[in-house]
């Protein structure tokens, strides 16, 4: 399906069906029949609501690049974000007390509001005259079965990233005509969170092909029944590995069985492959052959970003013009040494993803350039720069990876380490012999990850997932990770006429 590039009509009409106040979860200025009547006639309105479904997505995940802060920075030791007054330095050490930062993101606002318009979708687009979708697509019900799958997915998607943040998360799953009337709701259980993301998941691949026939402007950046089998390989193995964090966590084996065949069928059916190493910055430009779901923020359609997490890197007139030689953001280079080794028995510092993916590299403050695809929108003077990488969610590459932690789960060693040395010869390294037990291994696969996956939204839910915190997030302790203290506290801001509601158990007192 095109993605169409949202008029100032259309934003004014998410804005007043997905508004919400810090004092209701549901609370939204109410529309009446007749104007509902009036906007769902036709496939174009469809088509409106389901790019403002996925720019709704885009614009929750792309505040204060708020993907790569609960992915990446809590993780510390990737980056180092300079002190600014925001209190982003302060995540970094395991404090997400800071007010700034409760306030932002501890607010889930932004992710509802993308709930409640997937949920007007699938309520709405049956509802649509079957004559007036006629005119406009060839087949009504295949049309009404894609434009359900993704809000589907998006719902889902949206219901993992919460989970993975707060853990237990109100579930709303039900339209409301006036949402005056909505009810307001306790936190529902991460277990009956998941089930509802795994069932939607389910519902929205039945929807959904595994390609985009002649939809190719949606390749990657619209949900195929490929992006719903990533997102479902990701919630087995977090379901599977973190539920029972706070009685032990043991690993729920029936969960990694389920991912291990959720990943084989999509590699045996999605058609995905491989960009080539020698065009090693297309994966990042988006709608690279590997691209599984990403979220589009493209200068082609003037949705590039002034402030993505790419521009925090960048300096120098080699990269934006006028910047100047300082960034808030930089690579620290103790990840250098310890993710890519010089030493007499290994040689990681040929390895195409330290030599592409970084510059600076000997210097006090490295800069990542995965996300340095800049367009001037004034290209005369070199003007008003804006990154034009779309927002990369799943990639093939990361589904190949996880076999890795599958395997080894599963006490497979050497499929865990074929995979990895995969990766590392791909990338011009040499393969490692196998280390002499599974924990050295599994260093070796979080080693692989924050490779290939440095700074995109993976690297402290890996660290979670298998419990190997202790060898680069050093605030989360053994003691802090039983109490779930991996989770971020709620704003308290939303409490305000929710008696139901209550605070994250290990913030209790903190906040």
């Amino acid at each position: 399906m095109k993605r169409t590039h949202l008029n100032s009509f259309i934003i004014l009409f998410l804005l007043a069906c997905c508004s919400f106040s810090c004092s209701k979860l549901l609370e939204q200025e109410p529309k009446n029949s007749t104007y509902l009547e009036k906007y769902w006639q036709n496939a174009r309105d469809c088509e409106s609501a389901l790019a403002g479904n996925y720019a709704l997505v885009r614009n929750a995940l792309a505040f204060r690049n708020s993907y790569y802060m609960y992915g990446d920075a809590i993780a510390k030791n990737y980056f180092v974000i300079d002190y600014n007054g925001d209190g982003l330095e302060g995540i970094q050490n395991g404090d997400f007390s800071f007010t700034y930062n409760v306030n932002d993101f501890g607010n889930w606002t932004r992710y509802f509001k993308a709930i409640t318009m997937s949920n007007t979708i699938l309520e709405q687009v049956p509802k649509v005259p079957e004559d007036n979708l006629a005119k406009d697509v060839d087949d009504v019900q295949d049309y009404r079965n894609r434009v359900m799958g993704q809000a589907l997915f998006l719902r889902a998607f949206t219901y993992f990233v919460m989970t993975r943040i707060w853990g237990d998360v109100p579930l709303v799953t039900e339209f409301y005509e006036n949402p005056l009337e909505a009810p307001e709701l306790p936190r529902s259980t991460k277990a009956e969170v998941m089930q509802q993301i795994e069932k939607d998941c389910h519902e929205a691949a039945k929807l959904l092909d595994w390609g985009y026939g002649s939809n190719t402007g949606g390749i990657a950046v619209t949900a195929s029944r490929g992006s719903v089998y990533a997102l479902l390989a990701h919630l087995y193995l977090w379901r599977g590995t973190t539920l029972n964090a706070a009685s032990g966590g043991t690993v729920n084996m029936n969960d990694i069985n389920s991912a291990d065949t959720t990943i084989s069928a999509l590699l045996a059916n999605g058609g995905y492959r491989l960009t080539d190493t020698a065009q090693y910055y297309n994966t990042f430009i988006g709608r690279s052959p590997e691209g599984i779901f990403e979220l589009n923020i493209s200068e082609d359609q003037f949705e590039g970003s002034s402030s993505g997490i790419g521009m925090e890197f960048l300096r120098g007139d080699q990269y934006i013009k006028y910047k100047g030689d300082y960034a808030r953001m930089a690579v620290r280079p103790e990840y250098f040494s310890r993710h890519f080794r010089k030493g007499q028995t290994v040689n990681d510092t040929m390895d195409v993803r330290f030599q592409k993916g970084f510059d600076y590299r000997d210097d006090s403050r490295p800069l990542c350039r995965k996300y340095s695809n800049i367009i001037y929108r004034n290209p005369g003077v070199k003007l008003d720069p804006y990154m034009s990488n779309n927002m990369i969610i799943f990639r093939l590459s990361d589904m190949m990876l996880l076999q890795a932690e599958i395997a080894l789960y599963k006490g497979d060693n050497a499929k865990a380490l074929q995979v990895i040395n995969f990766f590392r010869t791909r990338n011009n390294t040499a393969a490692l012999d196998m280390p002499s037990n599974a924990e050295e291994l599994m260093y070796e696969y979080i080693l692989e990850r924050g490779k290939e996956l440095f700074l995109e939204g993976h690297l402290f839910y890996d660290m979670v997932r298998t419990r190997a915190y202790s060898y680069i997030v050093d605030w989360l302790t053994d003691q802090r990770y039983a109490r779930e203290g991996f989770y971020w506290p709620v704003d308290p801001r939303l409490f305000r006429g929710n008696k139901f509601l209550q605070q994250t158990t290990y913030w209790r007192g903190k906040i």
